[in-house]
């Protein structure tokens, strides 16, 4: 009756795809261990990256949020012991709110011991977590839960959706010593746009989901153009437009804001590209510190502690196979 899970953090939006995109990173992410209990829930003890700004009150965490949530949702009327390793800056633009949502969420089904974990059910629990601290979209949740780059159809009903990536791209990440907070920076987007600009984007978020899938990479250097959030949410990273021309600069095949920000993302062919992108945004920032990783595009979403082989596919249940 206790389990360990494990959430990749995933870059918000991807450019254009404001709510609706999501991109998994290899190698960052928040683990959640949680008990099972007949006594009240509650928060054993957090660690890691902006512990002390971590609810310790279980209504007010989104990881044991999540946690009961999927146990209610299974008729389980017990309560939760949450232990969390932060591994993901909080308000810093790398999902960290839906990466202790999902890794709360399937650490629950770990110790229940239940047989399956459909992400639908996963990402419904998640989304409760999420929607207390971050507000309700299903972006970074979604990427976290599948892994890879994750399409949000819709929210209500939910309805997201893996893209296939073709490419063995990376991405490099850097967050400066900035604090943005999520709901701040969506109350500066305005909530209608002209429809010569909505088509627009529109169409950078299309060709962007193709340039993934097919691997096309000047495709996705010219898609990996953000016309609606990224000119409004800019001026509140120092150094933005350098920075971003840095990336460029040194292989990047795009660059923009990761979710809320600050956190900025670069997509690159490579591990040595990405380490060299990295090293110039962050020469970039200037007199603002900042913190850097460089991951592959990650294959597999939540997973038990430890976990490396992917678990089996179960998106698109088929009929059973013999052999």
């Amino acid at each position: 009756m206790i389990a360990t899970a494990f959430a990749p953090g995933s870059i918000g939006n991807v450019g254009p795809g404001f709510d609706v995109l999501g991109l998994a990173v290899e190698g960052i992410g928040d683990r959640v261990t949680v008990e099972l209990t007949d006594g009240p829930s509650r928060v054993a003890g957090v660690t890691g990256r902006d512990a002390g700004l971590v609810p310790a009150d279980p209504s007010r965490n989104c990881a044991a949020i999540a946690a009961i949530a999927w146990l209610r949702g299974h008729g389980d009327e017990r309560n939760v012991v949450v232990t969390l390793d932060k591994g993901l800056p909080l308000a810093g633009g790398l999902g960290g709110s839906a990466a202790s949502s999902v890794a709360g969420a399937y650490a629950a089904f770990l110790a229940a011991g239940a047989p399956a974990a459909p992400p639908l059910e996963l990402i419904t629990a998640a989304l409760e977590g999420e929607t207390a601290v971050a507000g309700r979209h299903l972006d970074n949740i979604a990427a976290s839960v599948l892994g890879g780059l994750a399409l949000s159809r819709s929210i209500d009903p939910i309805d997201a959706v893996a893209i296939p990536v073709s490419a063995p791209w990376w991405v490099a990440v850097v967050t400066p010593e900035v604090r943005i907070e999520t709901r701040a920076a969506r109350a500066i987007l305005p909530a209608t746009w002209p429809q010569a600009m909505w088509i627009q984007q529109m169409a950078n978020t299309t060709a962007l989901c193709h340039a993934f899938e097919c691997g096309d990479a000047e495709l996705l250097g010219r898609a990996l153009d953000d016309r609606y959030a990224e000119p409004l949410r800019s001026p509140l990273i120092p150094h933005f437009l350098e920075v971003k021309r840095a990336a460029v600069l040194n292989g990047a095949f795009g660059c923009s804001i990761s979710g809320s920000g600050p956190t900025v993302f670069a997509i690159v062919p490579d591990q040595a590209t990405g380490s060299r992108c990295a090293r110039a945004m962050q020469n970039a920032f200037g007199e603002i510190r900042s913190t850097s990783h460089v991951g592959a595009i990650a294959k597999m979403g939540v997973r038990r502690e430890h976990e490396t082989l992917k678990r089996p596919d179960t998106r698109h249940p088929g009929p059973d196979t013999q052999t």
